[in-house]
């Protein structure tokens, strides 16, 4: 069946992102840790980054929709609560246990993928699980470093066997301590009452079609299967038919964006009727793995916003710093901030801070902007704002002046 497809601005495709996201600023959520729990719930996944010249990454996506958000939170949900575990999407991530279901064909393809390696270390694997048996609960550092080191980065063979057994589903994180990952059996740790029932291809890209447009407000088909990429393959056959059952159901509506015609794009029915809702103009300072903006194609394609992290770009190539932070402003991109928390000082720090060619407004979005560098400097523990450079550089002395004044 052909289905009409409904034409919206780019600027609409903007919006129905960023409030997707729960960044338009009409989000309520409750106070604590199930303000956190809602937004992962709504996310689908959280990614974890080790890099910390500010906050890691997973603590910042929470804490950029739920402002009363600490890391103790995160911990009592998936050490305590058990509503959170850890995961495997394109990265290591927190995903809500509800969905547990939806990861287990990814688990199967690993274990046959990971099969014959496996084998040739049974020992060890063994090893690992036994000890785990009888013990309770252990990290990697419980472990001796015995026995050659694989091509894992150079981890000792017990390490590698906690991860493939990870991978696959025989062990899960119960928690981390430092940052550091306590495994245990599964049965342990996953609640008795959680659905363990692998589902067919057709209902993980149904979930995934509810996932990702619930997300993202539109996304091509493309960036649908994308998802499914990697261990999940044999459902991406299956979005196609998915969505026009969907479709054909009403509860996806083909879009059509403009200035991005022939790229096939869809939404949620419900999402796009309420498109004609207006959000507030909040500022965010973005982690450079928020759901946002992982998606760099995506990001230049539906935002205009050209952004690579450049931690892994040698220093002397670097155009905007070591750990920049996109600036969202309502559902446009207006800048980059290179920042370090210097928790010792309690100062949080602007290296650098960028305006994009095209942006003017500033006496529009300083007081914003001071306002949520105070709220960010907060988060890290820091007491004062410090502005080293800015870009154009006449903007710094005025952003100073609106930061003293700023509450």
């Amino acid at each position: 069946m052909n289905y009409s497809s409904v034409k919206i601005s780019a600027s609409t495709a903007r919006r129905l992102a960023v409030r997707c996201q729960g960044l338009d600023g009409g989000w309520r959520l409750p106070k604590g840790k199930e303000g956190a729990a809602q937004v992962i719930d709504r996310l689908g996944y959280v990614q974890i980054d080790t890099i910390a010249v500010i906050e890691r990454a997973h603590h910042h996506v929470f804490w950029t929709r739920h402002p009363n958000y600490d890391s103790r939170m995160l911990h009592d949900l998936q050490a305590k609560d058990r509503r959170v575990f850890e995961t495997w999407t394109h990265a290591a991530a927190y995903a809500p246990t509800r969905d547990y279901r939806y990861h287990l064909p990814v688990m199967r393809v690993r274990a046959n993928r990971l099969h014959r390696w496996m084998k040739q270390n049974a020992q060890v694997m063994e090893a690992v699980l036994d000890r785990i048996r009888r013990e309770g609960a252990l990290g990697s550092a419980d472990f001796e470093a015995t026995g050659k080191r694989g091509p894992w980065w150079g981890w000792k063979p017990a390490k590698v066997a906690l991860e493939t057994l990870l991978l696959t589903g025989e062990l899960m994180v119960t928690e981390r301590r430092n940052f550091h990952r306590i495994y245990d059996l599964t049965e342990r740790v996953l609640p008795a009452e959680t659905d363990r029932s692998e589902p067919a291809p057709e209902e993980v890209a149904r979930f995934v079609v509810r996932r990702l447009l619930g997300g993202l407000g539109v996304a091509s088909l493309h960036e649908i299967r994308w998802d499914l990429s990697e261990s999940r393959r044999e459902s991406q056959k299956a979005v196609s038919g998915a969505l026009r059952e969907m479709a054909d159901a009403g509860e996806v509506t083909p879009v059509e964006v403009e200035g991005l015609e022939g790229e096939g794009f869809y939404a949620l029915t419900e999402t796009l009727e309420a498109a004609s809702r207006r959000g507030r103009t909040p500022v965010h300072l973005l982690s450079p793995f928020d759901n946002l903006v992982i998606w760099r194609r995506r990001l230049k394609k539906l935002f205009g916003f050209d952004y690579t992290i450049e931690c892994y770009v040698p220093a002397s190539k670097r155009r905007y710093g070591y750990f920049c932070l996109p600036i969202l402003w309502g559902d446009r991109f207006v800048g980059r901030l290179d920042p370090k928390a210097d928790r010792k000082g309690k100062t949080f720090i602007v290296r650098r801070l960028m305006f994009e060619p095209d942006f003017k407004d500033y006496d529009g979005l300083l007081p914003a902007l001071a306002e949520k560098l105070h709220a960010f400097a907060a988060f890290h523990g820091c007491e004062r704002v410090v502005v080293e450079r800015t870009a154009p550089g006449k903007v710094r002395a005025e952003l100073l002046r609106v930061l003293k004044s700023a509450p």
